[in-house]
Formats: structure tokens, sequence, C-alpha cells
């Protein structure tokens, strides 16, 4: 990619590149190898609450991997999804809604739901008009989770691993995600933001390290681009699988929590 159109892809805002649908053709590989989250980690998105009474309203839910780990707790989760493949690959749970909106409207009632989560998906919505949303459906006591995993640049295969994703995205802005928060810091809706950390794997056989790369919306499925990171993933499973024919991607969850101020 050039200068000039890596220059124009950092000065658009992620909100822009049209997050509604650029995961639909991403949908089997999502399904199959998003990661998940590490039950620390949502422990503490729960922690002095009193899950089994709570609503908590996931934003962009994607096929409901966080949804499904919060109902497993005993809460009561609406799942917002744009997106209508993501919402119909989505495996069913009882106590999982799955409703089509968006994070700036998500078509709840004001003072709906006691808990906000975003996993995975805060940087992609419009800032402002989302976090005046999401103090709108809050209650008085309500309660904002905005989750990541990122991958661990300090293990070495995964720093690799990243690399190659990098450069086979053309260094798409939405690699670099420590930005996408300064929003919810700076506001004056949210008081108090916490941030805490959980360590987390996951194991990956070839076609899982393909699937994985897949699932990321910003990698070409076709090309000179994804021949050549094929050809990479190949050989960077080749030089770091064990004997079981697996790899270990390493991330860092991080989990962000505040209150409506």
């Amino acid at each position: 990619m050039s200068e000039q159109n890596t220059s124009n892809l950092d000065a658009t805002p992620l909100y822009a590149m049209n997050p509604v649908d650029r995961f639909s053709d991403r949908v089997g590989d999502y399904v199959k190898y998003r990661p998940s989250y590490p039950q620390a980690a949502i422990e503490r998105v729960l922690t002095g609450l009193s899950p089994s009474q709570l609503i908590a309203a996931d934003i962009g839910a994607g096929t409901g991997i966080a949804a499904r780990l919060l109902a497993e707790k005993g809460v009561r989760v609406i799942a917002i999804e744009p997106n209508a493949p993501m919402r119909q690959a989505a495996a069913p749970h009882a106590l999982v809604e799955f409703r089509d909106g968006t994070a700036e409207t998500t078509g709840l009632a004001d003072a709906a739901v006691d808990l906000v989560t975003c996993f995975q998906s805060f940087h992609w919505f419009d800032p402002e008009p989302t976090l005046l949303e999401f103090r709108r459906i809050l209650t008085e006591e309500g309660r904002l989770a905005v989750v990541w995993n990122e991958r661990d640049r300090h293990d070495k295969f995964t720093a690799e691993y990243t690399h190659l994703i990098k450069v086979a995205s053309g260094y798409h802005p939405a690699e670099q995600r420590r930005m996408a928060i300064e929003p919810l810091l700076r506001s004056r809706l949210f008081a108090d933001v916490q941030q805490y950390r959980f360590a987390y794997q996951q194991r990956l056989d070839f076609d899982g390290v393909v699937g994985r790369a897949m699932s990321t919306s910003y990698i070409p499925r076709a090309g000179t681009a994804y021949e050549r990171l094929i050809a990479d993933l190949r050989q960077l499973y080749a030089n770091n699988c064990k004997e079981d024919g697996f790899v270990t991607l390493v991330y860092t969850t991080s989990v962000f929590l505040t209150q409506v101020r």
C-alpha cells in the first residue's frame, strides 16, 4: 500500500469504514476461530453485581461469544448486533436475545439495562453519540465495560503473527486500538475508569491460524497479498508448531470498567 493510501486510512475514523457490513463474509471463520475471553475477565466485569438480577446490553455482539459467557453466569443479555449474518450464525442461549441495532442507536428504552458491554467492538463505534446512547440506556447505578483481546507482542510467535497481519492489512488503523479508549477517559458521562488485565491463550492448528487471520475484517481474502500471507503463515506455523500440531496465540485481555456519572 502506498504512503498516501496509508495516510488516508489513518485519517479516516473506523466508524466511517463500513463497520456494519464489513464482517459479512467473515462469519464462518469468526464462529470457528475468534478467541473467547478468560473467565477472570468476565468475573471482573460482574464483580459486586448480582448476575441473576442483571439485564445487560452487549453492543456489537457479533456471534455472541461474550454474550453467552455473561449468560452462563446468569445474566439476561440483550445482544445488539447490526450485521444480519452475524446474528443468524449465533448459537442460541436461553438468556440471550439478539436484536438489530447499532451502538449509536440501540433501540433500547431509557434506563433499560444495568450493564453495557463492548467486547472487541468499541473501536468501531462513533464515540460521541455512542457514549450518549450508553448513558441513556443505563440505569443510574449502571456500569459500562469495554473489553479487548490484545495480541501479546512479548510472545515471539504472537509478535511474528501480528507483524504478518499488519503487513497483509496494509497497516490498517484498526491494529492500533490504544487511542480508541480516549473518548471514554475524557467523557463527562462516565466516572473513574479502571483498567484490569488478564492473560489468555488460544491454541490453533494450521487451519486455525489461517481461520483466525481470515476472521479479521481488514485482511484480504484473495489476490497477491492474500497468497503471500498464507505462505508466510504456513512458514510461521512450521517453525513454531509443537509435536501435537498446535501453536499458541497469547493475548492480554484488557477490561475497562466505569460507572455512570
